[in-house]
């Protein structure tokens, strides 16, 4: 089965998501920020990451800098799910380490669309 973390400040996103992915066949772990995200990646590296941007703590740009330095950071697909949608914005993430983008409120097709896009279902 494969596993996704979600990490992301807002419960009902993360509630959301774990749906969507629960419905897809994944085993779903959660983080409320990036720093809980990247200790859950210590503990094991899951094969998709949805990672919201703005979150206390540490932002998903923050997270996935620091992700992709680690041996096995490059292993995992992350898919930054955020309302920041100009194109510098994706630029940033992508040119971070991101496989993709989806823009919130995402629904289950697009998702599974994204998802498909990183090789992922």
């Amino acid at each position: 089965m494969k596993t996704c973390l979600i990490v992301d400040d807002s419960r009902v996103i993360r509630k959301v998501s774990r749906h969507i992915l629960e419905t897809l066949g994944f085993s779903v772990e959660e983080a409320e920020n990036g720093k809980e995200g990247l200790e859950r990646c210590d503990e094991t590296m899951p094969d998709v990451i949805l990672l919201d941007w703005n979150m206390p703590v540490m932002t998903g740009i923050e997270f996935i800098t620091q992700l992709r330095q680690r041996p096995d950071g490059k292993a995992p697909k992350v898919v930054f799910c955020t309302t920041e949608n100009d194109v510098a914005h994706i630029r940033e993430a992508i040119s971070a380490g991101a496989d993709e983008y989806v823009m919130k409120p995402f629904d289950h097709e697009t998702l599974q669309i994204k998802l498909q896009l990183v090789g992922m279902t």
